[in-house]
């Protein structure tokens, strides 16, 4: 499964308007109901705060991959948020994040999971965030995707 699959244009919302975490959840969850109506925003709510309780998910400086298995979910759903203004998320650091991967998935997809976050891992450690916190329009973030999944 690609990056530009699992963050296709309708799950890129750019200016996030939320300014702590869990307001972040929230509009990033109801970015999802808003594409796929039939899923249980309480329970995929519930998966990812019960997954960020167990461990923070700020991953590297101003980038949070936030997930949670959802017996709701029959597939890998996932939504990018970027926030300018920056998002307190509890790190312990003072810098706030700037950028979301939140991922939610039943539990048949746990492999998946596993190397969709490695996708994000090397999208993390090459040039290609810089170009998405800048991008003008979520055509232009998820050709950033599509471009850097030719080059890997």
């Amino acid at each position: 499964m690609l990056l530009s699959e699992v963050f296709n244009i309708q799950h890129i919302k750019l200016d996030l308007e939320s300014e702590t975490k869990d307001e972040v959840f929230e509009e990033l969850i109801e970015t999802i109901i808003a594409m796929h109506p039939d899923l249980n925003r309480r329970e995929m709510l519930e998966a990812v705060t019960m997954r960020e309780n167990q461990m923070n998910t700020a991953v590297v400086p101003g980038v949070a991959v936030p997930h949670g298995y959802c017996h709701a979910v029959n597939s890998i759903v996932g939504v990018m948020g970027i926030s300018h203004r920056g998002i307190e998320y509890d790190t312990g650091e003072r810098e706030p994040v700037h950028c979301i991967f939140m991922l939610v998935m039943g539990d048949a997809y746990r492999e998946k999971h596993v190397r969709i976050l490695s996708k994000i891992f090397d999208l993390l450690n090459s040039q290609v965030l810089s170009k998405i916190q800048v991008a003008q329009s979520t055509q232009d973030v998820h050709n950033i995707l599509c471009q850097f999944e030719q080059l890997t």
